[in-house]
């Protein structure tokens, strides 16, 4: 099976949905499929890779969004899927290319839509008063063009269910439980960012308005006025990056921002080297790097209205603000069997569950999918 997936807002900087991309399509191709994956970028391109190949096609930037690009010209969009015939199309965007369930629909292609990210909260954060009944529209009319709507949380989900979707298929993302592995805990690398006695904390994540790390910022500082000597290390980069720097000098608080860790190895180091990880986000769907954390064994203090209390289960704690989560981080470091926790958790999280749970999809067609000769279209 050919399986063609389209996404947007993923560049070299990218975190969470650029991990989930790849991580699928190496489980595609493992599984005998052939995975193609299309994105914008500043110019046309095609590589191969162990993902699959990737076509890159060129697409704007949106301003103040730290170089994110989008797929604009619906034109070559179709034309570059009509000329790679797929069996099977995967859309991860909830708005821009929203048109291409209806393409595919037209052309007997089976597809789904990937719900990576909450449209109600992103339009609650950046649209204004009317955000629930804009994103009630939209949901509705993504469902009614993709032969099915994949989640990976019942947080995910839930929007959709709340407008009528009541077939919503629930997938987890997973985790590299190799890569990411308490055995990689540095003592040397603690010594560098942390004195003896020292709560080590890491903030992992993009730095821009929908994450919110200013709550990191003011849960270091909430742990510092109890006393507790903690220093944190920001991994991630953003538009934010020079305002939250600022914040932290200012109040005088021991903050290391590292910016992007393209090094895989290099961030697995720090997640299992830190006491606790912080995951401010409140609209995150899912959270890998909540969970990249708990791999590491490292526990996990997230946002209470996002996705992650789900997530992370008994290897953290959630909490509002940045008071709330400062608590959280004391009551973790308390707990004695908290690492083998946190570990134990992640363990329940394979990518190769991840891969099967997203083929299951696949294979459980919808009204296109069963169209005897709908894909003959496409392809003759």
């Amino acid at each position: 099976m050919r399986i063609v997936r389209l996404a947007n807002f993923i560049t070299e900087r990218s975190g969470g949905l650029r991990t989930a991309l790849r991580e699928l399509g190496i489980g595609y191709q493992r599984a005998g499929h052939e995975a193609v994956l299309v994105h914008p970028g500043a110019r046309y391109g095609e590589v191969e890779t162990e993902q699959g190949l990737v076509i890159t096609l060129p697409g704007p930037e949106v301003p103040r969004m730290g170089g994110y690009r989008v797929l604009l010209d619906r034109a070559r969009v179709a034309d570059t899927l009509r000329g790679l015939r797929p069996d099977h199309l995967e859309v991860s965007d909830r708005s821009t290319l929203r048109w291409v369930g209806r393409w595919a629909r037209e052309c007997g292609v089976p597809s789904m839509m990937v719900s990576h990210e909450s449209l109600d909260g992103l339009l609650r954060i950046f649209g204004g008063g009317r955000s629930r009944w804009v994103a009630d529209r939209l949901n509705a009319r993504s469902a009614a063009s993709f032969d099915r709507i994949v989640a990976t949380t019942g947080w995910a989900a839930a929007e959709f269910e709340r407008v009528g979707v009541r077939d919503v298929v629930r997938v987890p993302l997973g985790v590299d439980l190799e890569v990411f592995s308490p055995g990689r805990h540095d003592p040397a690398l603690r010594q560098r960012w942390a004195g003896p006695g020292d709560v080590l904390l890491v903030h992992c994540g993009r730095l821009s308005a929908e994450k919110r790390p200013q709550l990191s910022i003011q849960t270091l500082a909430a742990l510092r006025a109890k006393g507790v000597p903690a220093v944190m290390v920001v991994a991630g980069g953003g538009p934010l990056r020079s305002v939250l720097q600022a914040e932290a000098a200012s109040l005088g608080l021991p903050v290391r921002f590292l910016g992007h860790l393209r090094d895989r190895d290099e961030l697995a180091d720090l997640l299992a080297t830190a006491d606790v990880a912080v995951a401010p986000g409140p609209i995150e769907t899912f959270g890998l790097g909540a969970l990249e954390a708990l791999a590491s064994g490292t526990p996990a203090v997230v946002n209470s209205a996002s996705a992650l209390p789900e997530v992370i289960g008994d290897a953290g704690l959630a909490a509002g603000d940045g008071r709330g989560m400062a608590r959280a981080v004391q009551a973790l470091l308390e707990r004695p069997l908290r690492r083998e926790v946190a570990r134990a958790r992640a363990e329940q999280f394979p990518w190769s569950a991840s891969v099967e749970g997203f083929l299951d999809a696949m294979r459980s067609g919808g009204p296109s999918a069963t169209a005897a000769t709908g894909g003959a279209a496409v392809r003759a």
